[in-house]
């Protein structure tokens, strides 16, 4: 029998366990069909997809993103984006989201950084989302401390966190300490992306010198005993993105993904949906990745559920009904 059955045989619909995604960028939660249109309304070129089952650099997956997001032209786009992506969590089973934006991607056509967040706070409204305002690694620190003071500005006013993505690469880690420490004096969480290609003190230094609580990818961290050691017992939370790995050459299959290690080491695993548009499968599909390809069982499937939800800034009522919905489905009920 398989190791993800129950023992009476049946396997629980993934859609209809709770959970909260709390990865995924803007731009890249787009669907096919919505970038088609925006795309012809604006005349738009959009390169052809990845080709799948091949190994991309980073370049290819670049220039993919920044067509896509270069069909997002008003206030109405970016507020349309946010209400598909909700719909589409929901739709998998996630109760709560955390939708990355950096504001400086979109400012130009909309006329400052404060439009922009407004544009992405309105499409959140009346919806189960909190918005992480993010720097990017390939841009000044200046820049990191300019964004970070915009998001201290709109903390409780549905910004819930901070962020570093883009290439990691691409900058030091000890440049956007200032940046971070705007925030966490706002009270926002410091959720950088690291860990991706980048060896395991990459993800050390985040921690250490970032104050992050959440990194995004961090999975090579597993390869190293003592930055699991460091995430176990601070409770920082890995956001796991599986359906992201293959395509940049992070790990040759899902089979390679280093999950059962990072339980194993006692580390928190969120699994996010990162970029569907580019990389195809939103959240379910990760949730299947974890339990087809990796043999997860239903009690573990229900602990990283459990790890999303726990890991996440929604609001106390929000989890606590996220909670009481993973136990039943754990029961069956």
């Amino acid at each position: 029998m398989p190791a993800f059955a129950t023992r009476v045989g049946r396997v629980r619909d993934l859609r209809h366990l709770p959970k909260a995604n709390l990865h995924l960028h803007l731009t890249g939660s787009m669907r096919p069909a919505t970038l088609a249109e925006l795309a012809d309304r604006y005349g738009v070129p959009v390169p052809p997809p990845l080709s799948p089952g091949m190994t991309h650099g980073w370049a290819a997956f670049q220039t993919r993103y920044d067509a896509a997001r270069d069909a997002l032209r008003t206030a109405a786009d970016i507020g349309r984006l946010v209400a598909e992506a909700a719909a589409d969590d929901a739709a998998d089973g996630a109760g709560w989201l955390e939708l990355q934006v950096d504001p400086t991607s979109y400012a130009e056509r909309l006329g400052g950084l404060e439009p922009v967040v407004e544009a992405v706070l309105a499409g959140a409204r009346s919806r189960p989302v909190g918005v992480v305002l993010a720097a990017s690694w390939a841009r000044p620190p200046e820049v990191a401390v300019e964004v970070a003071r915009l998001a201290a500005r709109y903390s409780g006013a549905g910004v819930v966190g901070f962020g570093l993505s883009n290439d990691e690469r691409r900058g030091r880690v000890a440049d956007f300490a200032p940046a971070f420490r705007i925030a966490a004096d706002a009270g926002l969480l410091a959720v950088p992306h690291a860990g991706f290609y980048e060896p395991a003190w990459h993800v050390r230094d985040c921690v250490n010198l970032l104050g992050a609580r959440r990194i995004g990818h961090g999975v090579t961290a597993s390869a190293d005993p003592g930055a699991l050691d460091l995430l176990a017992t601070k409770g920082v939370a890995l956001e796991v993105c599986p359906t992201s790995y293959p395509p940049l050459g992070v790990i040759a299959d899902f089979a390679a993904l280093p999950l059962r290690n990072l339980l194993d080491a006692g580390v928190r695993v969120a699994l996010g949906s990162d970029d569907p548009l580019l990389f195809p499968g939103g959240l379910h599909r990760q949730y299947e990745i974890a339990r087809q390809d990796l043999g997860c069982t239903d009690a573990e499937l229900a602990v990283l559920a459990r790890h999303s939800v726990e890991a996440s800034a929604a609001p106390v009522e929000v989890r606590r009904r996220l909670a009481a919905g993973i136990d039943a489905w754990v029961a069956g009920v």
